[in-house]
């Protein structure tokens, strides 16, 4: 008896708990959207960007490839890269001309205006429904980028003795974050659930 009450106090709280995952969602993309005004992040993003078949065309330099001093071929974004903290003039007149500013001004927004469509959800189901199929896009086009990124994956730098784990299956830093995004797609469809079923309510009570 004193379970059933608990079970049911809960799922009392169930309204709560799906505004609480629109919340924190919101706050994710609402702070990463802003930080992609940033110098630091938009340098940040360069590798996903220029590899990816959905949004190197963004950028004027993305496929380009140069000798670097090793006299290997690589991308040419390799040799301009800063450091998150440092700022090299060169590499920020080499974005500049790349595109590379003013393409994160642009996802920024449209990362913060998902984020503001999810938090909507709330109060107004169908806009909701709208933010949370796009955070499922979005989030499924982030996790291309363990398949099309080769930064993802630790490399294989050398050292003192061989480097028993790189590549695939090794994430870097950069692809423990990609990975995280697989939680947010999934909170995007639950939340596209969700309000859907809010929009049914009413027409279901009229029959």
């Amino acid at each position: 008896m004193q379970n059933s009450r608990l079970y049911n106090s809960l799922l009392k709280l169930d309204a709560y708990f799906f505004n609480f995952l629109r919340i924190s969602i919101f706050i994710v993309m609402a702070w990463i959207g802003v930080l992609k005004a940033f110098q630091y992040e938009a340098d940040g993003i360069v590798p996903f960007v220029a590899n990816s078949p959905f949004m190197s065309f963004f950028y004027k330099n993305a496929g380009n490839k140069v000798l670097n001093e090793n006299q290997k071929f690589v991308s040419e974004y390799t040799l301009y890269k800063n450091l998150e903290g440092k700022i090299v003039k060169k590499n920020i007149d080499w974005h500049t001309a790349n595109g590379t500013y003013i393409f994160s001004y642009g996802l920024g927004t449209m990362i913060v205006g998902i984020g503001i469509l999810v938090l909507l959800g709330i109060w107004f189901p169908k806009i909701g429904a709208i933010g949370g199929a796009l955070t499922f896009f979005m989030s499924l086009v982030t996790l291309s980028f363990l398949v099309t990124t080769p930064e993802v994956y630790v490399p294989n730098l050398g050292g003192d003795f061989p480097t028993p784990q790189y590549g695939f299956p090794y994430l870097s830093g950069a692809g423990r974050l990609v990975l995280k995004d697989i939680i947010m797609m999934a909170g995007g469809l639950v939340l596209f659930s969700d309000s859907l079923k809010k929009l049914m309510k009413p027409s279901s009570n009229l029959a």
